[in-house]
């Protein structure tokens, strides 16, 4: 019997995501309509922020972040280069310079210790991703923001679950916070994003951008009660997002926690039977990470095992068995080689060159997982490093 691909990743989509779209279209409200506000509402509730905006990327939400917070031309934003592209692309578009900073070497997430060191008097924000799904050094962060009056713009593209001492990201935030609902995320709309904040300056205003900088919306214009008089306050963007995608996010949010379980035990076989293969090292997970998203499982392959990691990914998908790695370092691409500045960022340029992101996702399930495992304690045993 010809053995099934594993893929690396899937969304979880059920009837009930089906039945809401379907409702959705029967509503006769296909852009931004009454399900983008629901969503807005729920989601700000759930990660416990005052307001929350609904884009059509974590991309948009990144971008309109930085530029409520008047980061342009002439100011630095300190990031981590261990990132998407999205990251740094959106300090670049208000026409920022990104400076990086290297990651602990354990756990991949930016070093809070080495940022301050970075700090002059041209840094206007700092952008920390919380990778993976666990969750940066936000005392130290905001520390260190505090003391030199800089804006932080987190990056929980990968966090929409992450609890970093008790509470979850986006939990009364000082500055804004970015996710994403892309189609490989841990809740998806297929593409989507969203952007939460306490302060309702950033909201107001990322409401007016997101829509060409219009003064009302299209909800506003064309609902009950509406008018068809607008104005343009400043030069925005297309950024919304609209009801078909709230629709989804409304149901996901309603099953993330179903899904996140899923994805636990999962996890928890993974790190039983991987911690026992000789070479192969688990990210490490920090201390204040209280709760895990668990976005992404990431071993590295070091040079104890028996294969290059490059080799090992190729292993995997003659045996059927997608992977990933996430990521190539910014600072490393073409578009961004100029920006490295000297900087070392060892730790980062090792850790990509050891690791691999396995499939992962709450309809895997357990004996794929199993047959991800053996074939790696398979492959453990060929000698095939050059």
């Amino acid at each position: 019997m010809t053995e099934k691909f594993i893929p690396y990743c899937l969304p979880d989509i059920t009837e009930a995501e089906i039945k809401e779209v379907v409702d959705t279209l029967e509503s006769g409200w296909l852009a931004k309509g009454p399900k983008t506000i629901e969503f807005e509402e729920k989601f700000a509730e759930y990660v416990g922020a005052k307001y929350a905006v609904a884009m059509n990327s974590c991309t948009a939400a990144l971008h309109i972040a930085l530029i409520a917070a008047g980061v342009g031309p002439g100011d630095e934003v300190i990031t981590t280069s261990m990132t998407f592209a999205a990251s740094v692309n959106t300090i670049l578009h208000v026409g920022a310079t990104p400076v990086f900073v290297d990651i602990d070497p354990e756990t991949g997430l930016i070093d809070a210790n080495k940022i301050e060191e970075k700090v002059n008097a041209n840094t206007k924000a700092i952008v920390p991703v919380h990778y993976a799904g666990q969750a940066c050094d936000l005392d130290k962060i905001y520390e260190i923001a505090n003391k030199h009056g800089l804006f932080v713009s987190e990056d929980a593209a990968h966090a929409i679950y992450t609890e970093y001492k008790g509470n979850r990201i986006g939990h009364k935030p000082q500055g804004a916070v970015s996710y994403s609902f892309y189609a490989t995320k841990n809740l998806a709309t297929g593409e989507g994003g969203m952007l939460v904040t306490d302060s309702k300056e950033i909201a107001d205003r990322a409401r007016v951008l997101i829509t060409h900088g219009m003064s009302k919306n299209a909800w506003n214009r064309y609902g009950k009660g509406g008018s068809w008089m607008y104005d343009i306050e400043e030069p925005g963007y297309k950024y919304n997002m609209f009801d078909l995608q709230a629709a989804l996010g409304l149901v996901q949010l309603d099953r993330l926690n179903i899904m996140q379980n899923k994805r636990e035990k999962l996890v928890k076989t993974y790190i039983e039977e991987l911690s026992q293969i000789k070479g192969l090292e688990l990210q490490r997970v920090n201390s204040h990470t209280t709760k895990h998203a668990w976005h992404l499982l990431i071993v590295r392959v070091t040079n104890e095992f028996s294969l290059t990691r490059d080799q090992l990914i190729e292993y995997l998908a003659e045996h059927k068995i997608g992977t990933s790695v996430h990521f190539i370092p910014v600072h490393m691409m073409t578009a961004y080689s100029s920006y490295k500045n000297n900087v070392e960022l060892n730790n980062t340029e090792s850790w990509f060159n050891e690791i691999l992101s396995l499939p992962l996702y709450s309809t895997l399930n357990s004996v794929d997982v199993k047959r991800v495992v053996d074939t790696i304690k398979v492959a453990a045993d060929i000698k095939m490093r050059v």
